[in-house]
């Protein structure tokens, strides 16, 4: 069971700022830089494996959840100050961070600490993997320091920072897709778009804190559909299918924005026509941005996102309960999972504006229909209602 100090630690990366001794025309926060890394990540693998490398996919998730739960330990370091600790006391820095997180990560199912610990504590597992993030979060960084360059050109040492940047991004150009990211614009610009999901805050209509992004929420969703997955005893491909999924999930909204489901309701047949609409600008506008190779994928990624799905004989069928083909053959999607973790992510961010001390009808009113319609579902005998309980309260305006 996810303990209510791991929930909080993840959201808090909402709150650590990034770039904040820089000249910047908006905030950058860690979550929405971790969120890009792993969208980014995904990419270099998918060109790994064209090029015939082998991608262990379950390690390299994982392996971007434990780098992202050591940066939040570690938020006060200043980027060079960690590389310079880490290249010198980087187990004691590692063992110092599970021994913080082993209260939350030893209730987790399905040996995730164990491997965190291992994650971090053994050069040599998962090496390629720990490779393709790492030019992950040096591209993610690059794409974030494109847009304060121009506003810190008078910054003392701006110029030495964009060489160190170019230099460690240079030092992964054995890898196939970092040179594709590099040379091909197409390629560059799914990575773009991606990225400009971080200006569109959540609750546009309602003034919150922390303002968290369609980007980090993607990630905050596909981080607790992974650790339910592994709760589940969901299969490998199910566990890759839903945190992608859930990761991406959102991602039509870079060409929609985010529409709040009482506009969707308002008129019989609005979200059908919506949905529709989505479908046309996703074939035309962002498939055309990736390899045709992945296109079939990511339409099984983002399309009737909240389905349960497998494939069967080449064709997407929908089922009641992906967890009746719960084996890679089929390919399955916990598309109800990704849902509950969708909105219970939703009643988290309301949840914790309200904590905050911010009297909002908007919030309340939400927060409470999210639990009235979401606690009484249960998913393969997995009772969500515990941690919406965690936040529970009768706020009254």
């Amino acid at each position: 069971m996810i303990t209510k100090d791991l929930i909080l630690r993840i959201f808090s990366a909402a709150n650590i700022l990034r770039w904040n001794d820089h000249v910047r025309p908006l905030d950058f926060c860690e979550l929405d830089k971790q969120a890009h890394k792993m969208i980014i990540a995904y990419i270099v693998a998918k060109f790994e494996e064209e090029d015939g490398k082998d991608v262990d996919w379950i390690k390299l998730i994982e392996g971007g959840i434990f780098e992202f739960f050591q940066r939040i330990m570690l938020t006060d370091l200043k980027p060079e100050i960690f590389h310079e600790i880490m290249s010198k006391k980087a187990k004691e820095l590692n063992r110092w961070v599970m021994e913080n997180l082993n209260n939350d990560l030893s209730v987790l199912k399905g040996g995730f600490r164990e491997r965190c610990s291992k994650y971090l504590l053994e050069p040599d597992y998962a090496m390629h993997e720990k490779r393709i993030l790492s030019a992950a979060h040096c591209l993610s960084t690059r794409w974030e320091f494109g847009i304060i360059y121009p506003w810190n050109l008078m910054i003392y040492g701006i110029e030495k920072t964009k060489q160190e940047i170019e230099e460690g991004i240079a030092a992964f150009d054995d890898l196939l897709g970092i040179r594709k990211l590099m040379i091909n614009k197409k390629y560059y610009g799914f990575l773009d778009l991606c990225g400009q999901l971080r200006f569109q805050q959540r609750w546009a209509q309602a003034f919150r804190i922390p303002k968290t992004t369609v980007l980090g929420h993607m990630l905050t969703v596909a981080i607790f559909t992974y650790i339910l997955s592994m709760e589940m005893n969901a299969s490998e491909r199910r566990k890759y299918n839903n945190f992608y999924s859930s990761l991406f999930h959102d991602l039509p909204e870079i060409l929609t924005k985010d529409i709040i489901k009482p506009v969707k309701a308002s008129i019989f047949g609005l979200e059908d026509i919506i949905k529709h609409y989505e479908k046309k600008q996703v074939d035309e506008k962002i498939l055309p941005l990736i390899p045709s190779s992945w296109h079939a994928e990511m339409q099984y990624f983002i399309e009737d996102e909240f389905s349960d799905k497998i494939i069967e004989n080449g064709s997407i069928k929908r089922v009641d309960n992906a967890e009746d083909f719960n084996d890679n053959k089929y390919n399955a999607v916990d598309g109800s999972l990704i849902e509950m973790c969708d909105k219970l992510c939703a009643y988290i961010e309301a949840s914790m504006a309200l904590e905050y001390g911010i009297k909002s009808l908007t919030l309340i009113k939400s927060k409470q229909a999210l639990y009235n319609k979401y606690t009484g579902i249960k998913k393969n005998n997995f009772d969500f209602k515990q941690l919406f309980d965690y936040f529970h309260t009768n706020l009254k305006v």
